[in-house]
């Protein structure tokens, strides 16, 4: 039986959403207490017992668990196989769909399995990716192992919620997993964006001024007019808005030594940011926040930016391979904590060169 302290460095849900993905893939059961211990509202949230709700429904019960009601800081679960090749799950809130899904991914794009879901819940929302980093950053890192085919069908504000998405995975049931190696220097090749808003704030060009701030800001600071930021609004019960900005780049040894360029698009190699609207953040601040991160990344040099980080580790601790990345965040450390645990093989850490290798 593996033993977690959920309080360990960061203390999130995280920690809870990276060892429910790896018991599944690994078979290993594990406890854990002080989930969430240092937030003001410890332990499992409607979000995190989504997730386990979600896993049990696809292994058709046969997940063995004790602990899981709201508020709970302790847990058992001892795992089972996926069975269940569809899954329709209402988070109930505007809890993150974005966050639940760290705890399906890994072992249904390392699986043998394909797999449909429906996901009802916030797609944007506070403290986790938006939908669009999800779908432009994260998902194309996944893209060796399996086809994954995500697609927003609503929109999901804070504090109602109610977005839905799709996803498809297909894994290519491969003998041989591809090690991830991203760590060389890169030339940027494009800036992409979208802005978005609800369609309540369409008179007053949301998500157009989100845009133009965030794309004068990326010219201007790098010198470099490859930048385009798209705009749209979308129904939505809550108001709301957000923009999420990528770079794709250019390397030679990106996973196994595939060579990624602009007309690569199936297998970008992509650095990305976010940042969501708030009533007293006036939307040009909010396009520039978003470039002024997206700018601090590119400044690094490094091809993994500082959330891509902490969503790789897990994949990076199954298949191997080295990960340069633009800082070492402690949702980074706490992840390689957890990801030891299940998989017999421990991490390399570089803090000068800020390279991360099994």
């Amino acid at each position: 039986m593996i033993k977690i302290d959920g309080n360990h460095l960061e203390g999130g849900g995280q920690i809870l959403r990276t060892a429910l993905a790896l018991s599944i893939l690994t078979q290993k059961p594990f406890s854990i207490e002080n989930i969430r211990k240092g937030r003001s509202n410890p332990g499992l949230k409607a979000q995190h017992l989504s997730c386990i709700k979600a896993l049990v429904e696809l292994t058709k019960n046969k997940i063995k668990v004790s602990g899981n009601h709201l508020g709970s800081t302790k847990l058992l679960f001892c795992p089972a196989k996926i069975i269940r090749s569809k899954l329709n799950l209402d988070i109930g809130t505007a809890g993150s769909i974005t966050l639940l899904l760290q705890g399906l991914l890994l072992p249904i794009v390392l699986g043998e399995k394909k797999i449909s879901m429906e996901i009802i819940g916030g797609t944007d929302t506070k403290w986790s990716p938006t939908f669009e980093y999800l779908k432009q950053i994260i998902i194309p890192h996944l893209s060796w192992y399996a086809k994954i085919e995500l697609n927003l069908l609503k929109r999901g504000f804070y504090p109602k919620g109610q977005g839905v998405i799709e996803i498809k995975i297909t894994p290519y049931k491969l003998d041989n997993f591809p090690e991830i190696n991203i760590y060389d220097s890169y030339d940027l090749v494009f800036i992409s964006g979208k802005s978005f808003a609800s369609k309540d704030l369409m008179d007053a060009q949301v998500a157009e001024r989100q845009a133009m701030a965030a794309e004068q800001f990326l010219k201007q600071s790098l010198d470099f007019q490859h930048v385009r930021i798209n705009s749209e609004y979308n129904d939505s019960v809550s108001t709301g808005s957000g923009i999420t900005l990528w770079a794709t780049i250019h390397m030679k040894n990106a996973m196994s030594g595939i060579e990624i360029n602009e007309e690569s698009s199936s297998l970008p190699i992509r650095l990305g940011s976010d940042f969501l609207g708030d009533r007293n953040i006036k939307a040009e601040e909010v396009g520039k926040k978003a470039a002024e991160q997206l700018l601090k990344e590119i400044n690094t040099s490094a091809p993994v930016d500082i959330h891509l980080a902490d969503n790789l580790i897990p994949f990076l601790g199954v298949v191997g391979g080295s990960i340069k990345v633009t800082e070492i965040s402690d949702h980074t450390l706490a992840n390689i904590y957890v990801t030891e645990l299940f998989i017999e093989k421990k991490f390399k850490i570089n803090k000068i060169e800020k390279i991360i290798s099994t």
